[in-house]
């Protein structure tokens, strides 16, 4: 059975829906790579997950880059990562 879970948009736009296993690996990943290397862009997380599923053989149907940036708004809207945008390019951290 694939649950759905609705996500959060930091700006309060509407957010879609996602598959919660995806949501967890995902969220999993991105969070263990901020506890790991601290305040990194979106280019840096992205390949290290990216890295990660290729290391641990691990097959994701759908993109991976669409499916991050869901779930880092939803982390953000959550108040679990912040988003350091006083300069350029802009990073994210754990809260």
């Amino acid at each position: 059975m694939n649950t759905k879970i609705q996500l959060r948009h930091p700006d309060g736009k509407k957010a879609i829906t996602m598959n919660q296993a995806k949501y967890d690996v995902i969220k999993e990943a991105l969070i263990s790579h901020l506890k790991s290397n601290g305040a990194s862009t979106h280019t840096e997380i992205l390949k290290s997950i990216t890295d990660n599923f290729k290391k641990n053989e691990m097959k994701f149907d759908g993109s991976i880059e669409w499916h991050m940036e869901w779930v880092k708004l939803d982390l953000e809207a959550r108040k679990i990562i912040n988003r350091i945008a006083d300069k350029s390019p802009i990073k994210f951290e754990l809260t």
